[in-house]
């Protein structure tokens, strides 16, 4: 398994424009921006390239006013668990504001800390307006650069520039050390039962359990070992939705169970089958796909709907499981009750098909088979060249990479590839190969026709 990608964490007040930079950097709009303080809750994690260096940027939740913590506490808490996971530090003020005594606080905060901190000085949208960052130096934080998110001024060059302080890649180590290990990683929404569950896998106390959501408020690694099968769980904190608030922004995330599931091959996405399945569910179990990390749903506390008999609302919750996961339809499902043991004896061995399909290693002979009886099945659409219509060229697929299984394609046109026909690739490629709940990775490469090797 590969090294995680670096963790670079945008941190700050509320709406001084951690989104606006976020989505200037990802290049496209990921995060909800409003101006209006406390809008984003969520921290959203996008994988970019800078200056040839590929890093995990996350936008951290801006603060909700109604919490019931104080704004500033609050703040303080999310700069503190930057602190713990994110290897460099993106810290956003607000030049049309100014220094702030909660910045003063932050920083006193970020100043006990070694990595690699930046002060961009957004909202300084003109020349004339850079003098304000002179203040901000009051702060103890340097580099302090001025940038404007809305129009992109010195964005890049602040990014770059802290990304270049970061420290060559060197491989996990708690990958070293658990070499062999099957590394699995709990998550979804708190109270859920993640604690729970892993208590039961592992026979015993390992983990505080409670009823009050966020008790888990940092990752915990636990070693297990099943048949000669050695496996590390990672429990991490709930991924929590957004509050009481519009649909449109009730999202949630945690920085440190990004970094847990950077560092997975396995995760295990939990619900409650009380509750049922939510949007913050699939908003999880998508983030867990887009990261690259083979899933499985596991649909906890089964036995609440089984003691009351009641098969219609069985029926409903299945239903209702099967249509929000069609987009994802190959995600494996577990009924379990970690309350009582029922179905846990299958976790692990879910867990290790899942790793084990994740790490695949498929022959150019195989795939070329494989890709061969696509194309007879089903070929893709013909590429229009001016007026003309010329049909796409498959030549050979070859894999790259595992964990997550990617894959190098030549064709005349990859651009003409539609959507929907990749689609049909990477179903292709999971039904044939027993893929199941294992993200794919295409990639598209031209070669000529008249091209000979």
């Amino acid at each position: 398994m590969s090294a995680p990608l670096p963790i670079v964490a945008i941190v700050g007040r509320p709406n001084v424009g951690k989104s606006t930079l976020f989505n200037r950097f990802a290049g496209r709009r990921r995060a909800l921006v409003e101006d209006q303080p406390g809008v984003t809750r969520d921290r959203i994690a996008e994988e970019i390239e800078v200056e040839g260096r590929s890093i995990l940027l996350v936008d951290t939740a801006g603060l909700d006013p109604d919490a019931d913590s104080a704004i500033e506490s609050a703040v303080q808490e999310q700069v503190r668990e930057a602190i713990e996971g994110a290897d460099a530090i993106f810290f956003v003020v607000d030049g049309q504001t100014g220094l702030l005594p909660q910045e003063q606080e932050l920083a006193a905060e970020l100043q006990r800390t070694t990595r690699p901190i930046l002060v961009a000085v957004n909202k300084i949208d003109a020349p004339v307006h850079a003098q304000r960052t002179f203040e901000f130096h009051a702060l103890g934080l340097e580099p302090v650069r001025a940038v404007s998110g809305e129009h992109g001024s010195g964005a890049w060059d602040a990014l770059e520039e802290l990304v270049a302080a970061l420290p060559p890649v060197v491989e996990d180590a708690a990958t070293s050390e658990n070499d062999g290990a099957l590394r699995v990683a709990l998550v979804g929404r708190p109270n859920v039962g993640k604690s729970s569950l892993l208590n039961r896998l592992a026979g015993e106390e390992r983990v505080v359990v409670s009823d009050v959501p966020g008790t888990t408020r940092d990752s915990i690694d636990i070693q297990l070992e099943l048949d000669g099968q050695r496996y590390v769980f990672v429990d991490t904190a709930g991924l929590r939705r957004a509050g009481k608030r519009d649909r449109h922004v009730e999202r949630g995330s945690a920085l440190m169970t990004v970094r847990a599931i950077e560092r997975a091959e396995v995760a295990l996405v939990l619900m409650d089958a009380e509750e049922g399945i939510t949007d913050q569910d699939m908003r999880v179990l998508s983030m867990v796909r887009d990261r690259g990390c083979a899933c499985a749903l596991i649909v906890n506390k089964w036995d609440t709907l089984e003691k009351g008999d009641d098969e219609g609302e069985i029926r409903f919750l299945d239903d209702a499981i099967e249509r929000r996961l069609r987009p994802v339809s190959d995600t494996p499902v577990l009924r379990i009750s970690a309350l009582t043991g029922r179905g846990v004896q299958k976790v692990l061995p879910l867990a290790r098909q899942l790793g084990d399909a994740a790490g695949i290693r498929i022959s150019t002979s195989q795939l070329n088979r494989w890709l061969q009886a696509c194309v007879d099945r089903h070929e893709p659409a013909m590429a229009t060249k001016g007026v003309r219509k010329r049909p796409i060229k498959f030549f050979y697929a070859t894999q790259t990479e595992a964990t997550p299984p990617t894959f190098l394609l030549f064709c005349t046109d990859p651009k003409a590839i539609q959507a929907h026909y990749r689609r049909f690739l990477e179903n292709q490629l999971r039904e044939t190969f027993d893929l199941a709940g294992v993200p794919v990775r295409l990639r598209l490469r031209r070669r000529s026709e008249d091209r000979h090797e």
